[in-house]
């Protein structure tokens, strides 16, 4: 079962809510239990939410080295490649964060 609390959003595995919120610290009280459609979305979204974070360091490491090939400017032609990295990093990136953001508002996340 998935518990959530009122006070903080945070989302607590478990057959009972925790005696306080680990974030928070808010009592027992504070905790909902998300009724089972809730939490399926919550528990099939778990795997992709960890893709999506990851995905987003992956790109910034692309964008960081992308920076330092334009910096060199060896040739036109590598130019041309690292201008290409930094922008479908940038736009990537900007889509993961959309992605998780809709993930938050439609509670696929926890």
């Amino acid at each position: 079962m998935l518990f959530k609390c009122s006070v903080c959003g945070f989302i607590w595995d478990g057959d009972d809510a925790p005696d306080k919120c680990p974030k928070c610290g808010a009592p027992k009280e504070k905790f909902n239990k998300l009724d089972d459609d809730v939490a399926g979305l919550v528990l099939k979204s778990r795997e992709t939410n960890d893709i999506h974070m990851k995905l987003a360091v992956h790109l910034e490491i692309i964008a960081d080295l992308a920076k330092r090939g334009l910096e060199i400017k060896l040739d036109p032609g590598c130019v041309d490649v690292f201008e290409k990295a930094q922008k479908a990093a940038y736009e990537l990136r900007q889509m993961v964060k959309a992605e998780l953001a809709t993930h938050m508002t439609k509670q696929k996340w926890g």
